[in-house]
């Protein structure tokens, strides 16, 4: 211990007096200079400890005392012994674990009294040393495995830097399980250096130091291959079992609570009925050759099969975002994790910056291997899709109104019909962007500020198209012509081009129903609201109208 015992009691006392008089504390040093590690910027840690009724807080105060930082704990002797039987119930299930749970437990048995000897005892007496070096060792071997397994993966999909670090990770948490065993418990792996000095063990302390420094070289396919055998040997060495030898074990799972639909030729995948992701090309092309529950090798193999070139990396983002799972046979799903990090689980990318967000044939993409989120929850996006797709129908039936009205001379009609049409080509441009709810029409113009610069052409356009007045068939022919050339403009700015001519055929209204049906699909499976109520029966009627035959 890098401090005597009478100076730790003067700092005991100093602290002591700056909080509020009345508990008869007992009092414990704990953390790394209990455990004879530290130096001069070490905090001083002190546990208190009492017999109280109600829970303590668990936010330490910091304490600044004759020019050292001290950190002051309280738990009652109820709050650490149910720490220490959480730590017990947890212990066969180590990968559901709180390492912030063991790293307080931890802390408490290696703490060092300084008052109140017998009550600190006590607590330390509820989980035996013995029994918490193993339950320790076990979870340090199982995130062991977790890390090998993943590095075997990743480096089967050609993610070699990301594989070799992984490695790394393995032997870091390889050698403190076994450390962990001889008594060193420590979870804070800064201290590795000085936990291998005290094991005693130079051969295991020389071979880790060897492993470590090889990962810091080029991660070539040929060295990253060889890293990795040497580490699982090294695991293997030191009695980890469960390594991964053969990368046919891992397997590629179904995620769930992910959905796939298909717009077109685009691909989307909702994870957590909540985030969508639009594929591109590649990334679509991958997506569809998958088959789950086939060992990865086979996966990867089928991959190869879709045409696109290097598709490991594709397979690594898709479990990377926790689109798909990887799981051992045996072992259940694979999930690893570092000490003292961010906890595990799927990454969520910055949201897409694409203008528009989407168009009646899908999500916009940033290329052919995007996996892009999109920047609004999955019922909004849906919605804001079918509010697109709805939006183009009524263009099409407004203009089919407007052609009629002129032919009978009805200017009245004409006027009101050429307006619901702009309103109508407004809230399709507003979706496409990913405005839901949409503003009311009468605030349709106004709000094109909410819309990307390049779009504020559209709203000056329309704007003069609604204050357009028809008295005679040659200001009814103007306006015609006017409003199709506005509708030629929006659907440019929103990816619909190609919209069909509704109400021209048999066929082009079949298309119609067969690209609403496509959305509908999803928003009725998000819950998003439908554009109008009778959409239900073209869900009901899978894509066909209801007194016709699919």
């Amino acid at each position: 211990m890098i401090l005597t015992e009478d100076r730790l009691q003067d700092l005991l006392d100093k602290s002591l007096s700056e909080l509020p008089p009345g508990t008869d504390w007992a009092v414990t040093l704990e953390g790394s200079i209990a455990e004879g590690f530290g130096n001069p910027s070490s905090d001083i840690d002190f546990l208190l400890v009492g017999r109280c009724d109600d829970d303590l807080p668990t936010m330490p105060s910091l304490l600044f005392v004759d020019g050292r930082r001290v950190e002051i704990r309280t738990r009652t002797v109820r709050q650490l012994t149910d720490q220490f039987q959480a730590v017990e119930e947890g212990a066969e299930r180590p990968g559901r674990l709180s390492e912030d749970l063991l790293n307080r437990c931890q802390r408490v048995l290696h703490s060092h009294p300084l008052r109140g000897h017998a009550l600190i005892e006590e607590v330390k007496a509820t989980l035996p040393v013995e029994r918490f070096r193993r339950i320790t060792a076990d979870w340090w071997a199982h995130r062991a495995r977790q890390s090998l397994r993943h590095a075997t993966a990743l480096l089967c999909l050609g993610e070699r830097e990301e594989a070799v670090d992984w490695t790394r990770a393995a032997l870091v948490q390889s050698v403190k399980s076994w450390a962990a065993g001889l008594g060193e418990t420590y979870l804070e792996p800064k201290w590795l250096s000085m936990q291998l000095d005290r094991a005693g063990r130079a051969d295991v302390r020389d071979r880790y130091w060897e492993l470590e420094a090889a990962a810091l070289g080029p991660a070539d396919a040929g060295a990253a291959q060889e890293h990795l055998t040497a580490c699982l040997d090294f695991a293997e060495d030191l009695g980890l079992t469960g390594v991964p030898r053969q990368p046919e074990r891992l397997t590629v799972e179904r995620r769930a609570g992910v959905t796939t639909w298909q717009t077109g030729e685009r691909v989307h995948v909702i994870r957590g009925r909540q985030d969508v992701f639009a594929l591109g090309d590649d990334a679509g092309a991958v997506w569809r050759s998958l088959v789950l529950g086939r060992p990865l090798p086979r996966v990867l193999a089928d991959t190869a099969g879709s045409g696109v070139t290097d598709p490991g990396p594709l397979l690594a983002a898709f479990l990377r975002y926790g689109l798909v799972r990887l799981a051992w046979k045996g072992g259940g799903t694979v999930t690893p994790a570092l000490p003292l990090a961010a906890p595990p689980g799927p990454v969520t990318p910055p949201p897409s910056t694409a203008q528009p967000l989407l168009s009646v044939r899908g999500a916009a993409v940033g290329g052919p291997r995007a996996i892009d989120l999109m920047p609004v929850p999955a019922d909004r996006f849906a919605a804001a899709a079918m509010a697109l797709v709805w939006s183009n129908v009524v263009v099409e039936n407004a203009v089919e109104d407007l052609t009629g009205a002129l032919r009978r001379g009805q200017w009245r009609v004409a006027e009101l019909t050429a307006r619901r049409a702009v309103h109508a080509a407004l809230r399709g441009l507003a979706s496409a962007h990913g405005v839901n709810p949409l503003p009311a029409d009468s605030d349709l113009v106004r709000r094109t500020d909410l819309l990307p610069a390049a779009t504020r052409s559209i709203g000056v356009r329309a704007g003069e198209l609604l204050r357009l007045g028809v008295h005679s068939a040659k200001e009814g022919d103007a306006l015609l012509t006017e409003l199709r050339l506005f509708i030629v403009l929006v659907r440019g700015a929103m990816g619909a081009d190609s919209f069909p001519l509704s109400f021209d055929s048999a066929d082009t209204w079949r298309a119609t129903l067969q690209l609403g049906h496509d959305w509908l699909r999803i928003g009725a499976h998000l819950g998003a609201e439908l554009p109008i109520e009778e959409a239900r029966d073209l869900l009901t009627g899978n894509g066909a109208q209801p007194h016709r035959s699919p």
